[in-house]
């Protein structure tokens, strides 16, 4: 497994920041037509990042990048933000998340920036915890997939981490995953196995099988992680159980059609990771919203 960063890199938050400002206030320093319409600059205020939903909080370490940034476009001293908090906490249906200080027109332009990459961000931790406590006890833990929003990888594999869960590969650089379409390039499995060692020998090699046939060839090649793609449970507690009478060291993933009504089924195979690709390419938002107080205007 690919040891995953814990915290967001802040070079990339920074970026990431600066692209969704641009596609809101357009290019930089952009302009708000309604905020700098209707509020004077010199108004300050204060506003409360709230839930409306019941869930797992994550994303919210982007804020005071975003109305940095924003406060920095807008040529305003800086807000301030009182994060009540921290990523990964599970919260209740009207608790305030963090508190914002400073000018009216730097939260109100920064408001659904911050929004949208921490409701998208709690949305993804939500939905981890639900399969991170299906998993409790069994030993298997849920990992992501590269099934991610372009552009927001980090975040979402971030996401995962605070619900919870656990990052596979990052991308095509860190780990290699030989797969069906590379099986049939190569000629077979273990011609597909020799070439990524060759090429690339101090990656880990991981290897889709989608019968025992393929599982027990690709340990003799060498494999050490081997996804079980799309295998009913009888099948893939009978590959488990043989993979592990040959090397008991190989870590073995259960992959493609799993639901959190069968993950119990599945962990009790004795698979070490369920990967789930719904976790970053399904999770709906967890419902935020910026409340400005009355007092700011």
């Amino acid at each position: 497994m690919t040891a995953p960063t814990p915290a967001l890199d802040p070079a990339w938050i920074a970026r990431t920041v600066a692209v969704a400002l641009d596609e809101d206030l357009g290019p930089e320093p952009g302009r708000d037509v309604t905020t700098q319409s209707t509020i004077p600059p010199e108004s300050t205020g204060a506003a409360d990042l709230v839930a409306r939903q019941d869930g797992v909080v994550a994303g919210l370490v982007v804020i005071p990048e975003v109305v940095g940034q924003v406060a920095a476009r807008l040529g305003l001293p800086m807000a301030t933000v009182d994060q009540r908090v921290p990523d990964g906490t599970r919260v209740s249906r009207g608790d305030v998340l963090a508190v914002l200080t400073g000018p009216v027109q730097v939260l109100l332009v920064a408001e659904r920036t911050l929004l949208n990459l921490a409701s998208r961000a709690s949305g993804v931790a939500t939905h981890t915890r639900r399969w991170a406590d299906a998993l409790e006890g069994t030993g298997a833990l849920v990992l992501d997939t590269r099934k991610t929003t372009p552009g927001l990888r980090a975040l979402e594999k971030y996401a995962v981490r605070c619900g919870g869960g656990t990052n596979k590969r990052m991308g095509l650089y860190d780990v290699a995953m030989v797969k069906d379409n590379h099986v049939v390039a190569a000629g077979s499995v273990s011609a597909a196995v020799a070439a990524v060692r060759e090429r690339y020998p101090d990656v880990t090699i991981q290897v889709e099988a989608d019968t025992l046939d393929q599982a027990l060839e690709a340990v003799a090649a060498g494999a050490r992680f081997l996804l079980l793609d799309n295998m009913a449970t009888p099948l893939l507690a009978e590959v488990v159980a043989a993979v592990r009478a040959v090397d008991a060291e190989v870590e073995l993933e259960a992959t493609g059609n799993l639901t959190l009504d069968r993950a119990r089924e599945v962990a009790s195979t004795g698979v070490d990771y369920l990967s789930v690709g719904g976790l970053t390419h399904s999770s709906p938002i967890l419902d935020l919203a910026l409340d400005l107080e009355p007092t700011g205007r």
